[in-house]
């Protein structure tokens, strides 16, 4: 699995790359045609191209964000990039209240996009984060044949949401882009804390471990493990043509990295489990979540952590997405939905 530069930089952000994986992969779902995609680095740029594509781009003093070398660039801070525009129709929802989301992404003519390259099986990914980090979904929104898209959703607490759109149009950038939008969810809002960093998540009687560190500016491993019993898990199931899918948004601005790790089902030398493993590069010091997808029995689970990159080894946090012990798991829905955290 190769990773190749996100297009564009936005200034002053910098996010975790993930990059090229050691040992098996990551992600979750059933074996279908599109889900025996080839899993590669996402958008994630890594080494020296990265750094030359990324925040190279920029003048001198916006790349390097905390002062540390310039290092990928992050995705999800603009609604507009390359031409390319997120145009969300639902801006507003009620919270603990089922929803439909919808949306369309617009060219350079205004006129919705409706040719996308398959990445991981899907044509877009979409994912929603409030803004405290302490509720995610990945979900797997329907195109109509005008390019509006739409899915259901239901979120659970009040307050401010981030809506990320992963995607590769064809004909655009071959990196593909992560445009980002506000949505604002009604009710009684009390922001939560950032989860405490701990380096173990439980969720439904697994027990998903993190080992490692993050280091701003070198590649360090970062191994998750995942336990169900007390027994380690050995026959993770494939989802989006890998055994794990993660995905890193740093705290305080939400700077939005995807990625996968290197091998895939299939391939002579990829274990289905325990181990889950990435090359993780923080190019600046602070506070990441990260949120692990896996498959086992038939069902996506998330395992959500927090890391700190500068402050010590990286550890993961014991809560959850949703506020949450540990992670939450969510029903596989191929078309049309998604998995819930």
């Amino acid at each position: 699995m190769n990773t190749a530069a996100r297009a564009g930089l936005f200034a002053g952000a910098l996010a975790v790359a993930f990059a090229g994986a050691y040992g098996v992969g990551s992600a979750v779902g059933p074996v279908t045609d599109e889900d025996t995609a080839p899993a590669h680095g996402g958008h994630a740029a890594g080494g020296e191209q990265g750094a030359a594509e990324g925040a190279g781009k920029k003048g001198d003093g916006h790349g390097g964000g905390h002062g540390e070398d310039a290092g990928p660039a992050a995705g999800g801070l603009q609604l507009s990039e390359a031409g390319y525009t997120l145009d969300l129709d639902t801006e507003r929802i009620d919270a603990d209240s089922p929803a439909e989301l919808s949306f369309a992404v617009r060219g350079a003519d205004g006129e919705p996009v409706t040719s996308y390259e398959r990445e991981h099986g899907k044509e877009l990914h979409l994912i929603v984060a409030s803004r405290d980090l302490g509720t995610y979904r990945h979900l797997h929104p329907v195109r109509d044949a005008d390019g509006t898209w739409s899915t259901p959703v239901e979120l659970p607490e009040a307050g401010d949401y981030r809506v990320f759109a992963d995607f590769v149009p064809t004909g655009g950038p071959e990196n593909g882009l992560t445009l980002g939008g506000d949505l604002a969810v009604a009710g009684d809002y009390r922001p939560a804390a950032l989860a405490e960093p701990e380096r173990t998540a439980t969720v439904d009687g697994y027990e998903v471990t993190l080992d490692g560190a993050l280091t701003p500016g070198s590649a360090r491993e970062v191994e998750f493990s995942v336990e169900k019993d007390g027994k380690p898990v050995t026959d993770l199931q494939p989802y989006l043509g890998a055994y794990g899918h993660l995905v890193a948004l740093r705290a305080g601005d939400l700077a939005y990295l995807h990625v996968h790790p290197n091998g895939e089902p299939g391939d002579g030398s990829t274990e289905p489990g325990p181990e889950v493993a990435f090359s993780a590069t923080a190019p600046s010091t602070g506070s990441y979540r990260l949120f692990l997808d896996f498959k086992h029995d038939g069902e996506v689970r998330t395992a959500a952590f927090t890391v700190t990159a500068g402050g010590g080894a990286a550890e993961g946090g014991e809560q959850g997405a949703d506020g949450e012990q540990g992670a939450e798991s969510g029903s596989d829905e191929e078309d049309g939905g998604g998995h819930s955290h």
